[in-house]
């Protein structure tokens, strides 16, 4: 009987062009580690309770969401960085919308996809940046992309923060106004593996990163061909691809970037939105939290 297909979780974004690549022409099957990859349009908050569910066994997911999920208790590591460059988080809100400038941000209804979300903690960072009290933020839980998009043309929310080019068609036709940006302090996109993924398929799983990496290394190589494959294949302007790509840096290999981890870990304990109950993870320094999130795999 053939094994299981190791269960993937990711966003239906152009990052994850490599995981598709490695299941369609078969790079994983190649080296005994068939994979199936689904998408979830929720985010990593819906990642990390399908994690926690044991509905897969990897999620690509945002490095502070992740964080979060695993402090408060989720039962997995991060095992690899997938993508090393910061996230672009676009800052919108309805193009028919009072509010068009970043001072007027103060006080408005924030959209998000789920608290613990990717959508849900930036607002909180960003408004921590500006100054802003982050007590008393308001938020408007909407579920992924398409639930921000009717809720903020039926005036049920004011903001959302989503990654700037997955949302620049909606600025481009005139439905979302782009006020500002924000990029994440610290590696955009993380490999999570659930405990048990760890105990049963250790090996398996190895195998396949090491496919993600030489892919990732391809990839980003062939730039010219990458970037045609990605605005076909997600529907981007070529133009746009090409300037998004020129911001991107897949992670080749198992190197992390501890530094800017421990400085994230730290943010977030700021900001008291890791520790879940756990005082541990609360009060211990950055490095004590990491060593008991992180997994080394090769």
């Amino acid at each position: 009987m053939p094994e299981k297909k190791i269960r993937i979780a990711g966003v239906p974004e152009h990052f994850n062009m490599p995981w598709h690549i490695g299941i369609e022409e078969g790079h994983f099957e190649a080296v005994g580690a068939a994979a199936e990859f689904t998408v979830f349009a929720g985010g990593t908050g819906a990642m990390m309770e399908a994690v926690a569910n044991d509905e897969v066994d990897l999620a690509v997911v945002l490095s502070e969401g992740c964080i979060q999920s695993l402090t408060a208790g989720t039962p997995a590591k991060i095992v690899k960085t997938f993508v090393q460059s910061p996230l672009i988080w676009g800052i919108h809100t309805p193009a028919t919308g009072q509010i068009r400038t970043l001072e007027q941000m103060q006080g408005a209804r924030y959209a998000i996809s789920r608290f613990g979300s990717g959508s849900h903690l930036m607002a909180i960072v960003d408004a921590d940046l500006r100054g802003w009290s982050t007590a008393d933020l308001e938020f408007v839980v909407v579920k992924n992309l398409a639930g921000a998009r009717e809720t903020l043309e039926a005036n049920g929310a004011d903001i959302f923060f989503w990654e700037k080019y997955t949302t620049a068609p909606y600025v481009e036709n005139g439905e979302f106004r782009r006020i500002g940006r924000r990029l994440t302090p610290w590696p955009a996109f993380v490999v999570c593996a659930s405990d048990k993924a760890l105990t049963e398929n250790s090996d398996r799983v190895t195998r396949l990163l090491n496919q993600i990496n030489k892919l990732c290394r391809q990839l980003t190589n062939a730039p010219k061909t990458t970037i045609e494959k990605i605005s076909k294949r997600y529907e981007l302007p070529l133009d746009q691809t090409a300037e998004w790509f020129e911001t991107l840096s897949w992670s080749i290999d198992w190197q992390m970037d501890t530094e800017n981890f421990l400085a994230s870990i730290g943010y977030l304990q700021k900001l008291g939105l890791i520790g879940g109950g756990h005082a541990s993870h609360t009060d211990s320094p950055p490095a004590a939290v990491w060593a008991s999130i992180y997994s080394e795999l090769d």
